[in-house]
């Protein structure tokens, strides 16, 4: 068999054999050239997989080769390989920054062990994609959990180790619910396989325990995903944590478990029961326009734009969630495309915060006064990424409003369109305070001194690369909303 047959398992295997010899390699040269090549191996994996989907259909992969649903199954279609492409994508962008990124702010007798820590995350998020199992899905939540929890409390500042914690208490809580939830629906079926599960439930969906199962796995995934006001643990994990994390982490980490949220709810559940038989549709329409208004009204008054785009992605959570809630192919489409262009964009603004913080010392307000004349390609970088967040014409965002608008007058909701588009009026308040201080104040005293001559270009460029695809699918959207509408028709059983 060749190479090529065994990728769906590589794509988690590759950084999950890496992250221990990583660490007990303990160099820092290797550790970094490791990352690299792991990052765009599982990249390349991820197109060829897309590919191979988009040719021959969706591809089943016995682990050991047992055959499901007795053995564990990785199951690969077009949805897995639109979240596969996200995660591996974003840390194919993230892998050149990553050297400089934390040379800057990790202990130099720390790095391999956040670089082993990293590739865990990487590999945990992948597994929770491409995984068949619904057991195996929290295993890789696990996974992906503590050795972020790890991360995020090696950022420099003190408080970093708070924020770990609220997020290990509240993270374990959410997969308490999910685990508790699995087992449940295990207890009802007998077995763990997502396609057995979907083939097994409806001899059984009107039992109070499968109602319960139901009810514990959304609430078990609307923490991990952040949904207001489920969202607590967010804005602090994303403020302390090192630049490199948190770009990855908004990029990647809620994106992953809505994908998981939409696998249990469609896939497993079924549609039908998930918006007919239970109310879920009008359950999460109140919470996804709060979390619109909520997360936009907050991000206004934040002084630290760590904080401010943290609290800015409770609000775009909202309008995914938004979608998935209408319960039509239309939503669940335009739920797909925010989830992939919400990524770039908090790729693209993460990561060029992580530059401004390495030279400016910080990410406040104030460090960015006078940055389009001291750092101007970078500050074009964050205005592409405000312009995205706000849904401006010709740039990523304004393709997912646009469907996601479209979707809730195709709906028969058209006050829901009109929140959509008034929430996104707040994000232009926000967006404004940053172009009024980078364009529009004088640099702070020492600002240009610490700017002067140029910047790393490793860390420049995967924020400039970010900004420009965040351009580039605003045009061509062949490769986002092309992937996400055949997505959500196979995934609701279209042709």
């Amino acid at each position: 068999m060749s190479l090529l047959a065994h990728l769906p398992a590589l794509q988690v295997a590759v950084p999950l054999i890496a992250a221990p010899i990583v660490a007990m390699v303990g160099r820092r040269r290797f550790a970094y050239g490791v990352l690299t090549l792991v990052s765009l191996a599982i990249f390349a994996s991820a197109i060829l997989l897309t590919r191979q989907v988009l040719d021959t259909g969706p591809i089943s992969y016995a682990m050991g080769s047992w055959p499901a649903p007795i053995g564990i199954e990785y199951r690969i279609d077009l949805l897995t390989c639109l979240a596969l492409l996200l995660v591996s994508g974003i840390a194919a962008i993230c892998a050149p920054y990553a050297p400089a990124s934390i040379d800057a702010e990790i202990e130099p007798k720390r790095i391999p062990a956040f670089v082993a820590m990293y590739l865990l995350a990487i590999s945990g998020l992948s597994g929770m994609v491409a995984t068949g199992d619904a057991f195996n899905i929290y295993v890789f939540i696990e996974i992906t959990s503590l050795s972020t929890y790890a991360l995020v409390a090696m950022g420099r500042d003190r408080r970093a180790l708070s924020a770990a914690f609220q997020y290990l208490v509240i993270g374990t809580i959410g997969a308490t619910f999910i685990l508790i939830g699995i087992g449940l629906i295990y207890m009802m079926t007998g077995t763990l396989n997502i396609a057995d599960l979907a083939a097994r439930l409806p001899a059984v969906e009107g039992n109070r325990v499968v109602v319960a199962a139901f009810a514990f796995l959304v609430i078990g995934l609307a923490i991990k995903i952040a949904l207001f006001p489920l969202h607590v643990w967010l804005p602090n994990a994303y403020a302390f944590a090192p630049s490199l994390v948190s770009a990855f982490q908004a990029a990647t980490a809620t994106k992953v478990g809505i994908y998981v949220l939409l696998r249990f709810v469609v896939s497993v559940f079924g549609a039908s029961y998930a918006f007919d038989a239970m109310p879920l549709g009008w359950t999460l329409i109140p919470f996804a326009v709060v979390a619109m208004f909520a997360g936009s009204l907050v991000a206004i008054f934040q002084v630290d734009l760590k904080r401010l785009f943290a609290y800015s992605s409770v609000a775009q959570i909202g309008y995914i969630m938004l979608g998935l809630a209408l319960g039509t192919q239309a939503g669940l489409s335009a739920a797909l495309i925010h989830l992939i262009n919400h990524g770039l964009i908090k790729a693209a603004l993460f990561l060029a915060l992580g530059l401004i913080a390495v030279r400016l010392g910080g990410t406040r307000l104030d460090h960015i006064q006078g940055l389009g004349r001291t750092m101007p390609v970078t500050a074009a970088a964050m205005v592409i990424g405000g312009l995205s967040l706000i849904g401006v014409p010709l740039t990523s965002g304004f393709i997912s409003k646009w469907y996601l608008v479209t979707a809730t007058i195709e709906a028969g909701m058209w006050p829901l369109a009109v929140l959509v588009m008034a929430s996104s009026l707040l994000a232009v308040i926000y967006v404004w305070r940053l172009v009024e201080m980078m364009y529009f104040r004088d640099p702070v005293e020492g600002a240009a001194e610490a700017c002067t001559g140029r910047s790393n270009p490793w860390l420049a460029w995967p924020a400039w690369t970010a900004a420009a695809l965040c351009i580039y699918f605003g045009i061509d959207t062949r490769a986002t909303a092309g992937l996400a509408e055949l997505a959500a028709r196979a995934l609701t059983g279209g042709a």
